[in-house]
């Protein structure tokens, strides 16, 4: 093959209608973390029909290998989990599955992955080297890339790429970060208990929902007084549960909510601090309260600059190639980036014209179909540039 860049990127766009036919059916059927066997069947059938070698991964996961004759390999990761979320598009092929919805664009991700898997085999005889395509269940709250990299999947992997429909950078668009691309990420818990009573007569009560407002305020003083101003850094309280009445102060206040940064030294700093401050300021305040993190930290997702580069070069054939700015979203494609150099993509599906405006997790989320193809085209294209760059 004389030009196998444009013989890849003409390739994509032939398996446009593919790519787009199997995002709908995905669509259609949306599926939780660790639920999604429906789709690991599919995903498992089309990789065989193609020669792949298959094995399941993290219950619900999926790997495909394509083996090459030098000990180098290079992987390509999708995600595969819906949300809990009802789908408000009117559209042909709208969830299926009451209160599930595809509103982050996973279903995207992983025919994009199976377009590439079809040009990737086509392009099998000059391949320098071994391909594994992950498609990994459990993203949204699961740790499925934990999961996967404890089950051994990157031991023999050299690089990893990922690639993530973007809705805040317009169609077509290729976003390139180098180093930090999302933070990291935990789930925290308050539960202040203090003495109940009647509405009228707080001075006989403990009232935990007043000591709750004040560590919502201290809790915000960390990152504005506390926190060097050059560290991104955010404390969320995003639910509050109290009471049962409107004249009766309650025994307890439990809250729930989460940080986020870019620094782990950062991040261990604002978990010490929240713990002192919560159980302080409920004693001066003559209640109790806990503070405990519920969720395993996910690590922020951090770009390795060289693969950042390279990728900006390869990628620039196939379009403009953007620098996005960091997100303070998290990713667990960065349990991969732990153990081996990795680099996460995004690629723009925000077309104002289709109405294509809405945030990921929203309910009238979608994307952009026409550039879905670009997809399979970049991830193909890195595989191979990749492979070829390490003789």
């Amino acid at each position: 093959m004389k030009d196998l860049t444009e013989y890849i990127i003409e390739y994509a766009k032939k398996l446009g209608d593919y790519i787009v036919k199997m995002r709908r059916d995905f669509h259609m059927y949306p599926e939780l973390k660790y639920e999604e066997f429906r789709t690991s069947e599919i995903v498992s059938n089309e990789l065989s029909k193609l020669g792949y070698e298959v094995m399941k991964v993290a219950k619900t996961g999926v790997v495909g290998i394509l083996r090459g004759s030098r000990e180098i390999t290079v992987a390509l990761r999708a995600d595969m989990d819906a949300l809990p979320v009802k789908e408000e598009n009117d559209v042909p092929y709208k969830s299926r599955v009451e209160g599930k919805m595809h509103a982050c664009g996973h279903d995207a991700h992983t025919a994009m992955l199976l377009g590439a898997a079809h040009i990737l085999k086509e392009i099998s005889d000059e391949l320098d080297g071994s391909i594994k395509l992950i498609f990994q269940p459990a993203e949204e709250g699961g740790l499925g890339a934990k999961k996967v990299v404890e089950e051994g999947v990157l031991d023999d992997v050299d690089a990893i790429f990922g690639i993530h429909v973007w809705a805040e950078l317009p169609s077509g668009l290729i976003g390139i970060r180098k180093g930090p691309m999302m933070a990291s990420m935990d789930a925290f818990k308050v539960v202040i208990r203090g003495m109940g009573g009647h509405a009228a007569s707080p001075h006989e009560a403990v009232d935990p929902i007043v000591i709750a407002a004040d560590l919502v305020n201290a809790y915000q003083k960390i990152v504005t007084r506390e926190i060097d101003p050059l560290e991104p850094a955010v404390i969320t309280v995003a639910s509050v549960k109290a009471g049962t009445a409107f004249n009766i102060i309650p025994e307890y206040v439990e809250m729930l909510g989460t940080i986020r940064s870019f620094n782990k030294k950062v991040r261990d700093y604002i978990v010490k601090r929240m713990g002192e401050i919560t159980s302080k300021c409920a004693e001066a305040l003559r209640a109790e309260a806990k503070f405990e993190i519920t969720e395993e930290y996910v690590p922020p997702t951090v770009n390795d600059p060289e693969l950042a580069e390279f990728a900006r070069d390869i990628l620039s054939k196939l379009g403009v190639v953007v620098e996005p700015k960091p997100t303070m979203g998290a990713e667990d494609f960065s349990f991969y980036l732990e153990k081996t150099r990795g680099l996460y993509i995004v690629l723009g599906i925000r077309n104002e014209d289709k109405g294509i405006v809405y945030p990921h997790h929203h309910p009238k989320f979608n994307v952009d179909e026409d550039v879905l193809w670009m997809g399979s085209a970049i991830y193909a294209l890195l595989a191979y540039e990749y492979l070829r760059s390490r003789k």
